[in-house]
């Protein structure tokens, strides 16, 4: 049974476009990829082409084979990556990733999960993971861009995967939850409860994630209430000033003026989050508590063997004092004084006869007298 709730929910929330809104042709000339529009042989980019994109084929560990969008801005010193909605493909999202690259000031790097776009298999929660993980691996190895300079954007059903990675990666400059959901069987049935079955369980992965997370929701989202947004913003550890735009549905945030806004405030900050001041947060959380007075009061307690050269030491003769008398280890054999058998006589308790040090010296004063 749980495996057939698990399979609808998944049923429920893919839906690529069909057919895709682009296809990938490779120029002879210069073996150069290129994104065709696929009701026209026109390209996705206009009548010119674009020398800051990038058309990436990308292996999974799961096998498939999926397409990537690369756009770089010379002056950027952070990348977007950018996880999408269920019902689109990289052919609806090229512009939005022109004005993000652009107002951002930023790279933006999009992906079409399996399935989806120009992309091979089928769609999966499994495979996303296993699609953005490779997305995130191409970075890192073939752009030589570190986690600690990237920022995870997550749109609908792309919070999933991008929950899934930010929690894995402690160093992330930030992450950016658009329209994101709680959880897929949350989203159909309006449930607070857990089930094994689930999937995207973002509730349980937003407490892993260590860096500072901006929500933005729209508070008329028919598709994925709002509440789930909030629920998101409530449970970050680092929760960044949140945006409500009032009015605003799944699929149409773009359009208002506080989304812009807001979302360029949001990467600026982040820019300007210097490794110190990234340093001193973790050295924050990590901070030991105060060491209380307890430890010194103990001291004490303490045998004399931690102790300098005592007084009584010197009375009997010696530098230091084996017996201390609030070291249990030390008190001597017999509570009886040896030489006038008065017990609980201190002065004549030999100290070599301490069992705890020493054993083989011989005693400094052989005729000491009681003077109890």
């Amino acid at each position: 049974m749980g495996c057939l709730i698990s399979h609808l929910a998944a049923k429920l929330a893919f839906f690529p476009p069909t057919p895709p809104t682009y296809k990938i042709k490779k120029r002879e000339h210069d073996g150069k990829f290129v994104a065709l529009k696929t009701t026209s042989s026109l390209s996705i980019c206009g009548p010119n082409d674009d020398p800051s994109l990038d058309i990436l084929f990308l292996d999974t560990k799961r096998g498939n084979k999926i397409v990537a969008f690369y756009l770089k801005n010379p002056y950027a010193r952070l990348t977007l990556l950018y996880s999408h909605g269920n019902a689109a493909d990289l052919g609806h999202l090229y512009d939005l990733f022109v004005q993000l690259k652009v107002n951002l000031r930023v790279n933006v790097i999009g992906y079409d999960y399996s399935g989806y776009g120009a992309s091979s298999g089928k769609p999966s929660e499994l495979d996303t993971y296993a699609d953005i993980e490779a997305v995130y691996q191409c970075l890192e190895t073939d752009y030589g861009i570190s986690q600690e300079n990237i920022i995870l954007y997550g749109q609908s059903v792309g919070s999933g995967p991008t929950l899934h990675l930010a929690a894995k990666l402690p160093r992330l400059r930030g992450v950016v939850l658009h329209s994101a959901i709680l959880s897929g069987i949350r989203v159909m049935c309006h449930v607070k409860c857990s089930f094994c079955c689930d999937i995207y369980k973002n509730i349980n992965k937003i407490r892993k994630v260590k860096c500072p997370v901006l929500v933005i929701h729209g508070t008329d989202d028919d598709v994925v209430n709002w509440m789930h947004g909030k629920g998101l913003w409530k449970m970050a550890k680092d929760a960044y000033e949140p945006l409500w735009i009032k009015g605003g549905g799944h699929c149409d945030l773009e359009l208002y003026p506080d989304y812009a806004r807001h979302l360029c405030k949001f990467v600026f900050e982040m820019e300007k989050v210097t490794t110190e001041i990234r340093l001193r947060k973790i050295r924050q959380t990590l901070r030991l508590p105060k060491r209380s007075n307890a430890t010194s009061t103990s001291s004490s307690n303490l045998c004399c063997r931690m102790k300098p050269t005592s007084q009584e030491g010197k009375k009997h003769g010696s530098e230091t004092c084996c017996w201390w008398p609030k070291c249990t280890g030390c008190k001597p054999k017999s509570s009886s004084c040896v030489s006038c058998f008065k017990s609980n006589c201190f002065k004549c308790s030999c100290w070599c006869n301490c069992s705890c040090k020493f054993p083989s010296l011989t005693c400094p004063r052989p005729k000491c007298s009681c003077w109890c």
